[in-house]
C-alpha cells in the first residue's frame, strides 16, 4: 500500500500556488492509494481560503482522501466550514491497514488535545485489528522536534495519547503542525512529522515537502519527497544529527 502525507497547506497569504501545482503533479504520479492531510489546510479559516483549498484538493487523482483540521483551521469560527467543504470519516480500512483519525484542533486555540473520550474511543476501535498495520493521523505535535522554537502550541494531553497509542500497539502515528519533516522511533511506534507542502512558513527545513509511506507485508517504510527535488528516507534528517551528538 502507497500513503501520501501531505501537510500544511496553508492557503492564504503564505501559499505559494506555483510550489502547489507541482506537488499535485509529484502525487498523482506516484498513484497512492490514499492521501492524508494532517491539517491547517487554510491560514485563517475563512470562506474563501476553505474555497480554494477545496478546490485544490480536488486536483489530486485519489479515491481516498482523508483529511484532518488543524489549528489555523478552526480559527474564526473554521470549524464549522471545515465540517462542510471536508466530510470525512474516522476509520479506513484497508488490506493491510487501518487508518484512525484523531481531532486535536479547537475552537480559536492554538494548541491541541486529544480528551478523555477520544482516548478511550481509539483503544476501543483498534482492540479488533490485531491483523493490520495500524496507523493514526492528527494534526498537532505528540513529541518535541529539533530546530522549531518555543515548544507551548503542543497537544496537551500527549502523555495519555503516547500511552493509548503503545497500550493499542500502533505502528504509525502521522503529524503535522511544527513545519518541520521529523520521525521518532518509539520501538514500536514510530512518529512521523510532515513539512509544510506549499507555504513559505518554514522552520529549521527550508523546502517545501511532503513524505510517502509504504507498507508491505507488515512492514512500513517512510520517505521524505522535497517538491521539485529528490526523495529519500525520512530517518535520514535524523541520521544528520549525530556528528552533533558525538561531539558533546
Amino acid at each position: 500500500m502507497l500513503l501520501v502525507q501531505l501537510s500544511d497547506i496553508h492557503v492564504g497569504s503564505l501559499f505559494v500556488q506555483g510550489v502547489f501545482d507541482a506537488v499535485v503533479d509529484e502525487v498523482n504520479r506516484l498513484k497512492p492509494d490514499a492521501i492524508v492531510i494532517t491539517g491547517d489546510l487554510t491560514d485563517e479559516g475563512i470562506l474563501p481560503q476553505f474555497e480554494k483549498a477545496s478546490k485544490e484538493i480536488k486536483r489530486f487523482d485519489c479515491a481516498n482522501i482523508i483529511v484532518v483540521a488543524g489549528n489555523h483551521d478552526y480559527r474564526h469560527t473554521g470549524y464549522l466550514l471545515f465540517k462542510k467543504f471536508f466530510p470525512t470519516k474516522h476509520v479506513y480500512e484497508f488490506d493491510e491497514v487501518v487508518l484512525l483519525t484523531l481531532g486535536t484542533a479547537r475552537p480559536d486555540r492554538d494548541e491541541g488535545e486529544v480528551g478523555y473520550r477520544q482516548n478511550l474511543w481509539m483503544e476501543k476501535a483498534l482492540a479488533k485489528y490485531n491483523d493490520k498495520v495500524k496507523i493514526v493521523a492528527m494534526h498537532h505535535h505528540l513529541v518535541g522536534i529539533p530546530d522549531t522554537g518555543t515548544d507551548k502550541i503542543l497537544i496537551l494531553d500527549a502523555g495519555d495519547t503516547l500511552r493509548t497509542c503503545l497500550h493499542s500497539k500502533v505502528n504509525l502515528v502521522l503529524c503535522g503542525h511544527k513545519h518541520r519533516p521529523w520521525v521518532w522511533n518509539l520501538g514500536p511506534l514510530e512518529i512521523a512529522y510532515a513539512g509544510t507542502a506549499s507555504s513559505t512558513r518554514f522552520r529549521g527545513f527550508f523546502e517545501n515537502s511532503f513524505n510517502i509511506i509504504e507498507v508491505e507485508k507488515g512492514k512500513v517504510r517512510m520517505d521524505i519527497k522535497i517538491v521539485g527535488k529528490k526523495r529519500f528516507p525520512l530517518a535520514d534528517l535524523v541520521q544528520q544529527y549525530k556528528p552533533f551528538l558525538e561531539q558533546a
